[in-house]
């Protein structure tokens, strides 16, 4: 076995000495750096460029936005279609509204207006109780919010160890 074979180096480096394939190890790794920046370089400009970004979304999601046009294209047709046809129906549209409040009168005379009884119990009872949350959720909401922005005033505050005595509106110190 020669020397070289013990060292571990091929062919290649045959006829090198030790410092130049350390040199050309290193010129090896510092081109490797080298491409490697570039091409982090590469990205960084890609990931900060909006133009790039945009074109690519595009690309990638061509088929849904096609789709979704074509439906905003639809419902735009479908709107202007359904608003013509109103505006040519509109006569026969007040007329035939008349006629229902001329018979909710006749056969309702003491709740001309009201179409409250026309709908199921179950529906107005619904209706009612989430009117009633949501007044009673916007109310506390609202308690909270003035309560965190108005700071409480000195007669509010007890002093460590004596208690409040008296509704929470009045709460005076108690005085032994």
């Amino acid at each position: 076995m020669s020397e070289q074979d013990n060292k571990g180096g091929g062919h290649i480096t045959a006829g090198m000495s030790d410092r130049e394939q350390v040199e050309k190890t290193a010129d090896r790794l510092r081109d490797e750096l080298l491409l490697t920046l570039e091409e982090l370089d590469r990205r960084r400009e890609r990931a900060t460029d909006v133009r790039y970004q945009v074109r690519h979304a595009i690309e990638k999601n061509r088929d849904v936005l096609i789709q979704a046009g074509g439906v905003a294209v639809v419902l735009a047709v479908v709107g202007l279609g359904y608003s013509w046809w109103r505006s040519r129906h509109r006569e026969e549209l007040l007329w035939k509204h008349r006629a229902q409040a001329v018979r909710r009168a006749w056969e309702h005379p003491d709740r001309v207006a009201s179409r409250a009884d026309e709908r199921p119990v179950g529906i107005e009872l619904g209706r009612k109780l989430v009117l009633i949350f949501v007044s009673t959720l916007a109310t506390a909401l609202a308690k909270r919010a003035v309560q965190s922005l108005v700071p409480p005033s000195e007669q509010q505050q007890a002093p460590e160890g004596k208690k409040l005595l008296g509704p929470r509106f009045l709460q005076t110190p108690a005085h032994a």
